[in-house]
């Protein structure tokens, strides 16, 4: 595991001989300040997946897409002093990464201001295919963000038992309002599992690890309309959902969620049925290759 070096950070920790009730009025400003800290931790995330949803490359032209990064609880560690210290909080929480990035940056006050900080100085890992999760940490303008490879399971499961499993968890985001980057939905109705878009989601899926791409757009040429016309599937409107990297239905989930344009699909009341699957190929960097397919019938 190779971790870069951390720069030295000096916290004081008081020691307190007494207790002292604290008034009532200094617990709501704490629980404030605990809200907006993770509110601005979890801005950074999503603005971490636009930046991977963009095309915007680290030099100049172009860059292809990449997939979106799942939320982690157990890799929004403390700030680490070091790549020991790290080490050790993530065997702490349980964490076993395949591949694992540490990233710190000071200055920032705000994620947008982090973001660009982060754009400038560690642009590459941000968009590489490597990494399939995220963590973050704040402590005051010093923010600590971990990408990680999870490890995978050997067998992940039957791809449509999986995919419906991603259903149900859709369904359960659908039904509480939400806000997918700057725009704000409305509960939406529960969508419905289609076997054709799911033979729709598969083909894309097992397309992509045979032929180690990500994209929406197949090297054939072919968009998810054109494969949902290809499985039969008589849609009025279609849209589609793809990642790369995860390990449960409930990984991948938790990235489309933090990204704004996948989380808009998911949120998008005029889809009413969806389908979705899986395909592995260990000889690919990503290993694992997700499609969810969302659709509206004529």
């Amino acid at each position: 595991m190779k971790l870069p070096n951390f720069a030295s950070l000096g916290h004081s920790t008081p020691v307190l001989e007494r207790s002292h009730a604290i008034p009532t009025a200094c617990l709501t400003l704490v629980a404030l300040f605990s809200a907006q800290t993770q509110a601005q931790e979890s801005d950074l995330v999503s603005l971490v997946n636009e930046f991977r949803g963009s095309s915007q490359s680290c030099g100049d032209g172009e860059a292809q897409a990449v997939g979106p990064l799942a939320p982690n609880e157990a890799l929004a560690l403390p700030l680490a002093t070091s790549g020991t210290q790290l080490q050790q909080a993530l065997q702490d929480s349980g964490y076993r990464p395949a591949k694992l990035q540490a990233i710190s940056v000071s200055g920032p006050a705000d994620a947008q201001s982090a973001m660009q900080a982060l754009k400038q100085r560690y642009c590459a890992p941000l968009r590489s295919q490597d990494y399939a999760e995220i963590g973050v940490s704040r402590d005051g303008t010093t923010w600590q963000v971990l990408l990680a490879k999870p490890l995978l399971a050997p067998d992940l499961g039957d791809w449509q038992q999986v995919g419906k499993n991603i259903l149900q968890r859709v369904n359960e985001a659908r039904a509480k309002s939400r806000r997918c980057g700057s725009q704000s939905f409305d509960p939406a109705p529960a969508l419905s599992w289609n076997a054709e878009l799911g033979d729709t989601a598969l083909a894309h899926s097992r397309d992509m690890a045979k032929q180690k791409y990500f994209a929406h757009q197949a090297p054939d040429g072919s968009q998810v309309s054109d494969r949902a016309s290809r499985a039969g599937y008589r849609w009025e409107r279609i849209g589609e959902n793809i990642a790369a990297g995860q390990g449960s239905a409930e990984q991948v989930v938790a990235g489309w969620l933090a990204s704004p344009g996948h989380c808009s699909n998911i949120m998008n009341a005029t889809f009413t049925e969806m389908g979705a699957a899986y395909a592995i190929n260990k000889d690919s960097a990503a290993v694992s290759y997700w499609t969810q397919v969302f659709g509206k019938p004529r």
